[in-house]
């Protein structure tokens, strides 16, 4: 179920010939049935064309589909070609480094639980001349969507590289959330944190989003995992960590949020609660919070544990629940009392 809401009013005054939208994810985004909802009512009522590619071939074919949609074929037909044109310098680059032993890359979309790189970006990677065990690429299939795993799974992969590309951040946003996994033990004692091989890299701009950056990243991934500083794109955004050993500089031991006064969250959560209201903004970070009529609605306990779960994080891995904080919940609220299994 989508975070987001569409401003109807501006919609209707922009009068559209073409709604761009997804339907990959309706977290990250609006859900298309909320915007075919909204299309099927303005007059004239416009296209809607949704754009849900799963692996790099798909993100590609995108360009053409929404040049035709728009009336710029050839233009579309141009940038793809020089997309192609990039990608086969890129491949032609890897394949002279053939010999070369496949670095493991961990890719990591969320910190907090671990959710590892799935669609397009374990195919990215071993495209680049990597591995990414934790979710492979399965070559021209592309991988399953992200999903959390624990921690000594994360450890037991062992990589050689560890990128942070967190989904819908960018790098400021993306270094607080690193904070938290600087807090574990595990964490420190990776190879690639003590090597400083640890990367963040924006995720509201590079690797999440199914468009022509894409090419950019694999460029990026290339320029990392083949040693080839030459390759990186012009103002690519990532900051690299320093190694564990050298680093005077400390980020933020906690993220703003968690230094809250919990009488604040619970203020906040409540009169969210009371006025019907499925979700409010945290002040502290700007982040949108599922209050427990979201999840009541929903019907299960996803596992993540989140702040406000009415099932007690029932089904948060045995592994993480020494780490997760007790859920904060309104009673009277129609709470169940268990939750199903996660679906899937």
């Amino acid at each position: 179920q989508s975070l987001h809401s569409l401003d109807e009013s501006m919609l209707r005054s922009l009068r559209p010939d073409v709604i761009l939208t997804q339907d990959i994810c309706s977290v990250c985004s609006i859900d298309l049935p909320t915007v075919e909802r909204l299309a099927v009512q303005l007059n004239p009522s416009p296209k809607v064309v949704s754009l849900n590619p799963l692996t790099l071939e798909d993100v590609l074919q995108t360009v053409t589909q929404l040049g035709e949609a728009v009336g710029l074929q050839a233009n579309a037909e141009s940038a793809l070609a020089g997309l192609r044109t990039r990608l086969a310098a890129a491949d032609a680059l890897v394949a002279m480094h053939a010999n070369l032993k496949r670095k493991i890359v961990a890719f990591i979309e969320w910190p907090e639980p671990l959710y590892v790189g799935g669609h397009w970006t374990p195919q990215l990677i071993e495209r680049a001349g990597g591995c990414h065990p934790l979710n492979p690429g399965n070559g021209e299939r592309g991988a399953g969507k992200s999903f959390p795993v624990t921690p000594s799974q994360f450890v037991a992969s062992d990589p050689d590289f560890i990128i942070v590309c967190c989904c819908g951040l960018d790098l400021a946003a993306t270094q607080r959330e690193v904070s938290l996994l600087q807090q574990n033990e595990w964490w420190s004692a990776l190879r690639a944190v003590k090597s400083g091989r640890v990367a963040l890299v924006d995720g509201d701009a590079m690797f999440n989003r199914p468009g022509p950056r894409l090419v950019d990243s694999y460029e990026w991934l290339c320029s990392v995992l083949l040693d080839q500083p030459k390759l990186v794109p012009a103002g690519f955004p990532v900051i690299w960590l320093e190694p564990l050993e050298q680093s005077a500089k400390k980020l933020p031991s906690k993220r703003a949020h968690e230094t809250m006064d919990i009488e604040a969250i619970e203020e906040l959560h409540s009169l969210a609660v009371k006025e019907g209201q499925k979700q409010y903004t945290d002040p502290a970070t700007g982040y949108s919070v599922f209050t427990q009529l979201f999840m009541i609605e929903r019907g299960w306990c996803c596992g993540s544990g989140c702040r406000h779960c009415p099932y007690g994080h029932q089904n948060v891995a045995a592994e993480r629940k020494g780490t997760v904080k007790p859920p904060i919940v309104v009673p009277g609220y129609s709470c169940p009392r268990s939750s199903p299994p996660k679906p899937g």
